[in-house]
């Protein structure tokens, strides 16, 4: 794959298809939302000690049934009955790098789509090294915020544009990072997302630029990694990669949107958040989603 080889390409947007229609991708969201609820996908997350709470709570919150197995020793025999895996790098040590390669590897093999949040890649070699060799088993979704995925982008070679998160906020717009999700798209055969005030997916062929949140989203400790979570849901039962992705983007957003209409700060939004995530409808979604063109 030549994950080390430093190339700086000339990007183009020649190819990408157009930003599909508002109605159609509440529609797509919607329908998949139902599914969600119907099929109640199992969803294994490693994921960060920070995040394992609110990231099952919105699962749940969702329709989906969370499982936080870490441990290595029986990841080889429930990965293989999960709908999904969702892998997030958040509180890196050596003991959970382990664990996350033993995940994924077993899901390349038996086909399990599974998800890569690579949280605050970019400043730290021993990070940097987990996301590389975490890739090579070809996560069917790589979400992070733009200076993550900018961050990736470079590891995997493909530009020598630096970007360092400032923990886990990103210093990068999505708008920044929209080319490197489509080259890092084409470059490993999966979806990208990066999240930010607009949020961006693409599958390299085609990209979804949505528009819903609060700000307040930004002032509850990990609601991005709970997003990557939700992400994992849809992905278990979703036609693509893509469409899980899109799916999961306006069911947060909206409910974001909403969650903040009666919620004016961070504690208090927490609570309505996860309600909204209970409560929301195909037609919350239809009504609200918001398409950049």
């Amino acid at each position: 794959m030549g994950y080390h080889r430093r190339v700086e390409r000339k990007y183009t947007l020649v190819d990408v298809r157009p930003n599909p229609q508002a109605t159609d991708l509440a529609g797509l969201a919607g329908r998949l939302l139902s599914e969600l609820r119907a099929r109640r996908p199992l969803v294994q997350n490693i994921t960060n000690y920070v995040s394992m709470d609110i990231a099952a709570n919105a699962l749940l919150a969702i329709g989906a049934a969370p499982a936080m197995v870490h441990a290595p020793e029986e990841t080889p025999q429930f990965t293989p009955i999960a709908g999904a895996l969702v892998v997030n790098i958040g509180t890196l040590s050596a003991a959970t790098a382990k664990a996350m390669q033993i995940a994924v590897d077993v899901a390349h093999k038996v086909g399990t789509p599974w998800l890569l949040d690579p949280v605050a890649v970019g400043p730290m070699d021993f990070r940097n090294g987990v996301v590389l060799d975490l890739m090579k088993a070809r996560p069917a979704i790589l979400r992070g915020n733009a200076s993550e995925i900018i961050a990736v982008a470079r590891l995997a070679g493909l530009t020598q544009t630096k970007a360092t998160p400032r923990g886990t906020d990103s210093t990068n717009t999505t708008s920044e990072a929209q080319l490197f999700c489509i080259e890092l798209a084409r470059h490993f055969g999966c979806t990208v997302v990066a999240t930010g005030e607009v949020d961006v997916a693409t599958d390299g062929q085609q990209v979804v630029r949505l528009a819903n949140g609060s700000p307040l989203m930004t002032k509850v400790t990990a609601l991005g990694c709970s997003l990557s979570s939700v992400m994992g849901g849809f992905l278990a039962i979703a036609p693509t990669p893509l469409e899980a992705a899109i799916a999961a983007l306006a069911v947060y957003g909206v409910a974001g949107d909403m969650a903040a209409e009666t919620a004016r700060h961070p504690g208090s939004f927490r609570v309505a958040f996860i309600d909204t995530l209970d409560a929301i409808t195909p037609a919350d979604i239809t009504g609200r989603l918001k398409v950049i063109a």
